[in-house]
């Protein structure tokens, strides 16, 4: 049997040359060309390590920088095996130089050696009993091997010397000392060599060792967290004592490894991270982007400023170091005093990543450029002050507007440049709860359209238009909507969908409402609104007229508005999508709708039949409970915008990383976020004064050379199905699941050997441990694969889904994936409305899905899942189940599908098995398995246990009188 593809942890990276990447996963060297930003431009594999995993990978010095042939030293386990590598262009091959060499000792570290006579055969082993080898790979012998007095065994090691009469030993003990002994030393009466020091100061045992013979230090790192750098000097001419220069903390679990360079020291941990520090300890840059619990290997190419970090999530990036200079990143306060301005600041906001407009409890607006570092006031207006409303928007032209509402319903609208020269209306006998500039699709470019909320949830659509010399020439009422009725009723985001019609809007209650553009009212919401008829049994077709909010009843929706215009009503209601505290901003970006709430998620949504769809519910990262926009960057990443606790955060969905993150205090002050293209700058209110955070370096030059999978254990892998893409290549779709929660579409070509992740789906709020995949389906009016995902594990939760999958020329593998939530259940979340709660045994919330499969022959739209618990019940309709008593159970549920099938009320009695099966592990437990061929009436039954046996058995199922003749 031969692997075509692997995906594993990545264990081992190291740089050749200068535009090579070499790593290794599992037993096999994946080789990445790089171009001159570091991004992957070619990738080439090849198994060389069979059954041991890859630990270390060391290149023979070459003569020449340039060379195109490169001499590769890998290990891992008790293996080693010397391999070329060739690079003729773009073309990049692999040799081996040897056969896969087996030894009795595991190998912790290599070191290249000159031979007496001149051969490049030689290495030296450090291998797991402190003892290090004199090996030659030509011929497979060890030539000379020596022990250390100290008898233990090594968590790491580290060899220096490029003879084996110099060579010099670092040992990380299990007793948590670092012990230096030298080759040349003589031995004693048992053969073993003294050593020479110990060094001791780690609370923990040592996983890793480097040495930086130019400075004359060693560093480690330790299971105690902490990276110590020693000053030893040169190794070759020992001296005492050993002194601890510096302790480094910073990670939050085990340290795994560290590298030393001339400037800084770079260690990667258990926590994910990969730290750049400095020889003052101080932290330069931390990069976090790896799934899960660890970053396993870490290579260094100083000359190009590089860090490469491979992870248990199967990912590889690469970093850039900055240099010692300023990276133009700072927090800067204005002080905003009142001496030199009218009142204090109430609302900020950034016309552009240089220039920024401050209103005041006064009514006074200021503008403040931050290059000049001048303030100017724009305007003051008594009418303004103590309560008040900024929105601005630059056009096209460059022309700034500005809105300001305030609390008797004036809403003035003027230019930045003609300020003086402004349009002021009063629309509400009450105050302006919020306003929102829009783009309107087709519209003039002069021309904006603002919406403004006022009292009874009135909501007006204002169309404004600009003079060429950027004076304010109209401001006119174009529609009127009305918002349902609930406590908060006003809007907090509007967008125009494109080439539909129609305008979605998110309010302060968490709602998303559709709204038609145009003034005319629908016949049936018209007649409603004249005949006063709002009650939710009267709109079937989900007009959402009427809604109702916790304390609130029920209420009609007045068609009394200000003005003659007549009010609209929303056509589509997704009442409180995102809960209590409010959508923050709607988007539409490629035919679909996203929106943001302060639940910490943000949503997918489509309209279909003039009415909104959830399609998915996604939550960016963890601990990021408001999010509040999302913006979509032209290279296809996507940027969140949110805050954790009293820090604003930008994430990045593509690297997984916090790009910025500010001590700002949280999201309830007013705040502004620009994105220019040489800096951003995020500028808030705090302590009565104005702060100013602003990035000037380059923008993030992180590459993802591999997508990762899962940061933790893969639970369930489930083939979808086979798709054929417009290059006519046959594509593979598998959906895997893991312990982080989550469960990614994969498609794997196995004409290119990749393996593409399409989609992530993260609803869990425990381990997903088992998948099931109803039959796919070709959707005649839309060309798209259709499959049905239902994904189950701890907390007793099921979620299902529809995957539908189309073919797209410039997609990765020519693939698309779209995921639609369709429905979920949990066995308790019905506990809270269930009545007589006394009779009955409540569910225990750790319960866990062990098993699940969709019956077979039932269709959609109805299909049965037979579902098995850790709590020892089966659920649904099961065909065979499995305890950890090692007994199989097959149970008969023919009359039950059929009567559940012709929608018939099932009759009460318990299902009872056919039989049962002990395979010959006993009491040993059997886990889930899997039923391999059915041949007439015998089946072939393959289970698995803990005992580490795999039984295959045979089942003959003998038919009584009732059920016929036996076939």
């Amino acid at each position: 049997m031969e692997s075509r593809l692997l995906r594993a942890p990545v264990t081992a990276l190291r740089f050749v040359g200068g535009a090579r990447l070499v790593a290794g996963e599992g037993p096999n060297v994946v080789v990445y060309s790089l171009d001159a930003d570091g991004r992957e431009a070619g990738i080439h594999w090849q198994s060389v390590l069979r059954n041991h995993r890859i630990h270390g990978i060391k290149e023979q010095r070459s003569p020449s920088p340039e060379a195109e042939q490169r001499t590769l030293a890998v290990f891992g386990g008790k293996g080693l095996i010397v391999l070329e590598l060739c690079v003729r262009g773009k073309e990049v091959s692999l040799f081996e130089l040897c056969q896969l060499c087996e030894l009795h000792d595991w190998i912790w570290d290599l070191q290249w050696l000159a031979g007496s006579t001149g051969t490049l055969t030689y290495v030296g082993l450090a291998l797991g009993h402190n003892s290090v080898a004199l090996y030659d790979y030509a011929s497979h012998r060890t030539l000379q091997e020596l022990h250390c007095e100290e008898k233990c065994i090594l968590y790491s090691a580290y060899l220096i010397g490029d003879s084996w009469d110099e060579l010099v030993v670092v040992a990380g003990t299990v007793f948590n000392q670092l012990v230096v002994w030298r080759v040349a030393d003589g031995s004693n009466e048992e053969a073993r060599i003294k050593p020479q020091r110990r060094v001791s100061g780690h609370d923990g045992v040592i996983f890793s060792i480097c040495y930086l013979k130019s400075k004359g230090i060693l560093a480690s790192a330790s299971d105690d967290r902490s990276i110590r750098v020693w000053d030893v000097g040169d190794l070759q001419a020992p001296r005492d004592p050993v002194r601890c220069l510096l302790v480094c903390y910073g990670h939050q679990s085990r340290v795994w490894s560290v590298r030393l360079l001339s400037d800084y020291l770079i260690s990667i941990g258990e926590d994910s991270a990969c730290i750049v520090w400095n020889y003052n300890g101080e932290v330069v840059q931390s990069f976090r982007g790896h799934k899960g619990r660890s970053v396993r290997a870490v290579a260094v190419h100083e000359a190009q400023g590089w860090v490469a970090t491979g992870g248990a999530d199967t990912g590889v990036r690469l970093w850039h170091i900055r240099g010692p200079e300023s990276n133009g990143n700072g927090l800067v306060q204005l002080n905003f005093s009142p001496p030199h301005r009218n009142g204090s600041p109430k609302a900020v906001k950034l016309v552009d990543a240089s220039r920024l407009l401050v209103m005041t409890d006064a009514g006074a607006i200021y503008s403040y450029d931050l290059a000049s570092k001048r303030w100017a006031l724009v305007m003051e207006d008594a009418n303004y002050q103590a309560y008040s409303l900024l929105e601005v928007v630059q056009l096209a032209s460059g022309i700034v507007l500005c809105a300001m509402g305030n609390l008797t319903g004036h809403v003035k609208v003027f230019s930045l440049c003609c300020s003086t020269e402004s349009e002021e209306k009063r629309l509400y006998g009450g105050k302006v709860h919020s306003l929102s500039w829009a783009v309107c699709p087709g519209v003039d470019p002069s021309r904006r359209v603002l919406f403004v909320s006022g009292p009874g949830g009135v909501l007006l659509w204002l169309e404004v238009s600009c003079c060429s010399s950027g004076r304010v020439a109209s401001v006119v009422e174009k529609c009127c909507y009305l918002l349902p009725v609930c406590r908060h009723r006003w809007h907090t985001s509007i967008a125009f969908l494109p080439q539909e019609g129609l305008l979605v809007c998110g309010d302060r209650r968490g709602s998303l409402l559709l709204f038609p553009c145009s003034t005319a009212l629908g016949s049936g919401t018209e007649q409603m609104l004249k005949a006063g008829q709002g009650d939710v049994a009267d709109d079937p077709v989900g007009h959402g007229l009427v809604c109702k909010d916790s304390g609130d009843k029920p209420g009609l929706i007045s068609s009394q508005g200000e003005g003659n215009c007549p009010m609209q009503g929303p056509i589509s209601l997704l009442f409180g999508l995102h809960g209590k505290l409010g959508v923050t901003s709607v988007t539409c970006h490629d035919g679909f709708i996203y929106s943001t709430g302060r639940d910490g998620c943000y949503r997918q949504l489509r309209v279909q039949d003039q009415q909104l769809q959830v399609l998915r519910k996604q939550k960016p990262c963890k601990g990021l409970e408001w999010i509040e926009q999302l913006h979509f960057t032209p290279d296809g990443n996507l940027l969140v915008l949110g805050f954790h606790t009293s820090y604003f955060v930008l994430w990045s969905t593509r690297t997984n990383e916090k790009l910025h993150c500010v001590p700002c205090g949280g999201g309830h002050r007013s705040w502004s976020y620009g994105r220019g293209l040489a800096s951003e700058v995020f500028v808030y209110i705090k302590s009565g004064d104005i702060l100013v955070y602003q990035s000037r370096c380059r923008p993030s030059r992180q590459h993802v050379l591999r997508e990762p999978l899962h940061g933790r254990e893969m639970t369930c892998v489930r083939h979808v199905g086979t798709i054929r893409t417009h290059g006519c290549w046959l594509v593979d779709i598998l959906v895997t699941s893991s312990e982080d929660m989550t469960s990614n579409v994969i498609a794997v070509s196995e004409s290119s050997h990749s393996l593409t992740p399409l989609a992530a789906i993260g609803d869990h709020i425990s381990s997903v441990r088992t998948l099931a995949v109803a039959s796919g389906s070709w959707q005649k009016e839309t060309s798209d694969w259709s499959a049905v995902l239902f994904s189950a594990g701890g907390r007793a939760q099921i979620e299902c889904y529809r995957l539908l999958l189309s073919c797209d020329h410039d997609a990765r593998n020519g693939l698309t994936c779209q995921v639609i939530h369709v429905a979920s259940h949990h066995l308790d979340e019905h506990w809270d409305h269930m009545r007589n709660k006394h009779r009955v045994i409540k569910m225990d919330p750790e319960t866990r899905y062990m098993s699940i499969s969709v019956v077979a022959g039932t269709d959609a739209p109805c299909l049965f899942l037979a579902a098995a618990c850790s709590d020892g019940s089966v659920r649904r309709h099961f065909l065979c189940s499995a305890a950890t008593d090692g007994s199989i159970a097959f149970w008969d549920i023919t009359a039950t599908i059929e009567h559940a099938a012709a929608a018939q009320e099932l009759e009460s009695g318990e299902l009872q098995p056919l039989g049962r099966c002990f395979p010959a592990f006993g009491a040993w437990g059997c886990l889930p398995g899997h039923l391999l061929a059915a041949m007439a009436a015998a089946t072939f039954l393959c289970s698995r246990g803990d005992c580490c046996c795999l039984p295959l058995v045979v089942i003959e199922l003998f038919f009584s009188q009732l059920w016929g003749p036996r076939p």
